[in-house]
C-alpha cells in the first residue's frame, strides 16, 4: 500500500527533475559532461529514499505540524553533512563518518560525477546500489511503524 503511494509522487519528482536538467541545459547552458540518461536513472534511487524518507516521518508524526518539524530534523544535517556546503574530507572524522547515513551526500557525488567529471556506471552503481538500500530500508521500517499504528488504532 506504501509503495502505491510513493508512485505518484516518483513520477512527480521524475518530472521536475527532466524540467530542473532541461533549464539547467538548455535556458542557462550549463554544460553536462556525461549521459542524462545515466543522471536521470541514477535519480530514481535518490527520489525513492527521498519520498521513503517522508513516509517514515508521517508514520511517525501525529500531526501535520508535528511533521513538518520532523522533517525539518531530516533537512538541515542533509545540507551540512552532505558535502553540498562544505567537502566531506575536510569535516571532522565524526561528521564524515556521519556524511555515510546521509542520502544526500551519496546523490551529490552521482551528480558532480556526471555532470563534472562525466563518469560511467562503472564508477558510480556503487552510490545508486546505496540509495536504493537506504530507500527499502526506510519504506520497510515505516510500512512496520504504519502497520502497528493501523493495528493500535
Amino acid at each position: 500500500m506504501l509503495f502505491g503511494k510513493l508512485l505518484p509522487y516518483l513520477g512527480i519528482g521524475f518530472f521536475e527533475l527532466c524540467m530542473i536538467l532541461a533549464f539547467m541545459r538548455f535556458v542557462f547552458q550549463v554544460p553536462i559532461h556525461g549521459n542524462v540518461l545515466l543522471l536521470a536513472l541514477l535519480s530514481l534511487p535518490y527520489l525513492f529514499v527521498s519520498l521513503s524518507i517522508g513516509i517514515l516521518v508521517s508514520s511517525k508524526a501525529n500531526s501535520q505540524a508535528e511533521a513538518i518539524q520532523l522533517a525539518f530534523l531530516t533537512f538541515l544535517p542533509s545540507i551540512f553533512f552532505s558535502g553540498y556546503i562544505f567537502p566531506r574530507e575536510t569535516m571532522p572524522a565524526i561528521f564524515y563518518v556521519i556524511s555515510y547515513f546521509i542520502p544526500a551526500s551519496y546523490y551529490i557525488n552521482i551528480t558532480r560525477g556526471i555532470i563534472l567529471r562525466g563518469a560511467g556506471l562503472a564508477h558510480l552503481w556503487l552510490d545508486g546500489l546505496v540509495l536504493f538500500a537506504m530507500g527499502s530500508l526506510l519504506l520497510i521500517v515505516a510500512a512496520r511503524r504504519f502497520q502497528k499504528k493501523v493495528i493500535m488504532a
